[in-house]
């Protein structure tokens, strides 16, 4: 549970460093995203899924070396 809490905080520090970094880009972005097509985002999210999924197996599987 340790290990699952601290990936949830790395997570939130990287999703934050943008809004922080560049808050009137994200603004821009965000307007951006509303105008794009439902399917052109889930498809979007999907990739970002699945290649978050294969860093984490190839990261698990090196650690496992």
């Amino acid at each position: 549970m340790e290990f699952f809490l601290s990936v949830i905080g790395m997570v939130m520090v990287i999703e934050g460093i943008p809004y922080f970094a560049f808050p009137e880009k994200m603004k821009a972005m965000m307007q951006m995203a509303q105008l794009q097509p439902d399917n052109t985002l889930r498809i979007f999210g999907a990739t970002l899924m699945a290649v978050g999924l294969i860093i984490v197996f190839l990261a698990r599987r090196s650690l496992a070396l």
